[in-house]
């Protein structure tokens, strides 16, 4: 019972406390190498809020996606008809990462090319210059129901700081996942913020909001753990 007991210590002082990581230090891309290698668990690097709607809710659970201005009425109508984009495009999933989220594909790339990832490698400036600046959260906001591929650059996404103010991210792209299918179009969108300087800690819930294209006033909000992966 002891030896169990001692053993189940051991696992807890080892396992990396999980933050979002600003930027990489040697523990972290140690840690995430040797889950990339099969040496240990993987460490989470991602956390992600799948908005899917089934049985007349989130498939991440109630409350996942809240109404932030409109009215209630918009998420109940969006659990109503996930599929009617009449009133507008809808929310998939949405996905926070950081440069330890861009570091395990860079190890699975090396480990797939049977080649050795160390450490000093993986921050050197090479692979690093690869990766997310310091200080940048990553967010994807998987969309479908688009009635025009120009019409994705009319969502507005933003993140509440610390004090209440709206974060603009420093900068939007989009995935090579767009395509158009019954009449509509789906695909990611990619926002980049700098939770830090919006008085946001690395272990914080973060507040993402989402306008969507529609001239509406519906507009939600989705809750982010910074704490949950790193």
């Amino acid at each position: 019972m002891r030896k169990t007991a001692l053993l189940s210590l051991a696992v807890l002082l080892s396992a990396p406390a999980l933050a979002w990581v600003p930027r990489l230090e040697e523990t972290t891309a140690r840690n995430v190498i040797d889950g990339a290698y099969g040496r240990r668990d993987a460490v989470p690097t991602y956390q992600t809020i799948d908005l899917n709607v089934k049985d007349g809710q989130f498939v991440s659970g109630a409350g996942a996606a809240k109404a932030f201005d409109g009215g209630d009425r918009c998420v109940a109508d969006w659990l109503a008809a996930p599929t009617d984009f009449k009133a507008g495009s809808r929310p998939l999933a949405v996905t926070a990462s950081g440069q330890a989220d861009q570091l395990y594909f860079q190890a699975v790339e090396a480990r797939d090319s049977f080649k050795n990832l160390g450490t000093a490698d993986a921050l050197g400036a090479e692979l690093a210059g690869k990766r997310l600046g310091d200080g940048l959260l990553r967010v994807d906001v998987q969309v479908r129901g688009l009635p025009t591929e120009k019409a994705r650059d009319a969502y507005l996404v933003r993140m509440r700081g610390a004090d209440g103010k709206l974060l603009a991210p420093t900068r939007r792209s989009f995935v090579s996942d767009w395509k158009q299918d019954a009449g509509t179009w789906a695909g990611t969108l990619v926002y980049y913020f700098e939770p830090l300087k919006a008085g946001l800690g690395a272990s914080d819930k973060a507040e993402l909001l989402i306008r969507t294209e529609a001239d509406t006033n519906c507009a939600y909000s989705v809750t982010l753990d910074l704490g949950s992966f790193q």
